[in-house]
């Protein structure tokens, strides 16, 4: 097949052929190999490439690009449109991937991972001994942040919808593990912080797990509240903020500003892959073509773990 697009039609996704410029100055043009496939691309528009994260081989650069040809790199949080067999991609949205780790972990593991690092490392950065809520424990980005506060030497507290999922929770470095729809959250929580509460309780969810989650902190405690998969939190009455506790909403863009820091992310985040600290989490591919049922498999909750595409 030629060089091809999935985009958005009114009918669902489906293939356009298309044709790629030389990469201009400060960009690299990427063969493709592996493309991440999160939760955000479901909401891509009529007529638009979903995406926004794949790893590749460098095919040309720009002049002061950085990279050289034959490269292996990837991409995430960068320019929208990954769902492509090759694309031109501004070269400060780019990181080196290193030999140890194969292109389709490296997809699996970038974007949810940078997003991990955000959580746990920059908006609460978790310390050792803390306990903490960790709501879709069994998700991409909920499995990786079970290992990683492991590794941080935290308590973790996961939360999952269905008791078949509990198994996979502990085995990412879950310490305790609550089925939300039934448990109670914030009984527990208190239980194990010997009635203070914890200090962030980190929530994808949204408007089924607003309150309890909130009930969960202890005072000046903090909401990270970083999607809506249940639906979005609306009219909140601030008196529900009583105890001086705090909400944020964080962007990942916000806290990768730069090339620097996210080479710098990224880097630390590949270093603990290759360590075996960290594992990706790879349980299915689906070729590119075929994106639409990929996208029908994650929002019908079939999905476990980290999915790729494959140009």
């Amino acid at each position: 097949m030629r060089d091809y697009a999935i985009v958005v039609q009114s009918n669902g996704l489906a293939p356009e052929p298309i044709e790629i410029p030389p990469p201009g100055p400060g960009e690299v043009r990427i063969r493709q190999t592996a493309v991440a496939l999160s939760f955000a691309d479901l909401r891509a528009r009529l007529s638009t490439v979903p995406g926004s994260s794949a790893v590749g081989v460098v095919e040309a650069a720009g002049r002061r690009a950085g990279f050289a040809v034959g490269e292996r790199v990837a991409y995430a949080a960068g320019p929208p449109g990954a769902y492509v067999s090759v694309r031109n991609v501004p070269a400060t949205a780019v990181v080196p991937v290193p030999d140890a780790i194969s292109d389709e972990d490296a997809a699996a593991v970038l974007d949810k991972g940078l997003l991990a690092w955000a959580l746990l490392r920059q908006v609460y950065p978790v310390q050792a001994g803390e306990t903490v809520v960790f709501h879709a424990a069994a998700g991409g980005v909920g499995l990786l942040a079970g290992q990683w506060l492991s590794h941080l030497g935290a308590r973790a507290i996961g939360t999952v919808g269905s008791a078949d999922k509990v198994r996979l929770a502990v085995e990412n470095g879950y310490d305790e593990v609550v089925l939300y729809r039934t448990d109670d959250l914030a009984a527990r929580a208190h239980d194990l912080t010997d009635g203070a509460g914890v200090p962030v309780v980190y929530d994808p969810i949204g408007a089924a797990t607003f309150e309890m989650s909130l009930a969960a902190l202890r005072p000046r405690g903090l909401l990270v509240s970083f999607g809506a998969i249940s639906g979005p939190v609306t009219g909140v009455d601030l008196s529900a903020l009583e105890g001086s506790l705090s909400v944020v909403r964080p962007r990942l863009a916000d806290y990768l500003p730069d090339a620097t820091t996210l080479r710098a992310a990224a880097s630390e985040l590949f270093g603990l892959v290759d360590a075996g600290v960290i594992r990706p989490n790879l349980r299915q591919r689906f070729d590119l073509a075929d994106a639409g049922k990929a996208q029908e498999a994650l929002e019908s909750r079939a999905t476990v773990g980290a999915t790729v595409l494959l140009p």
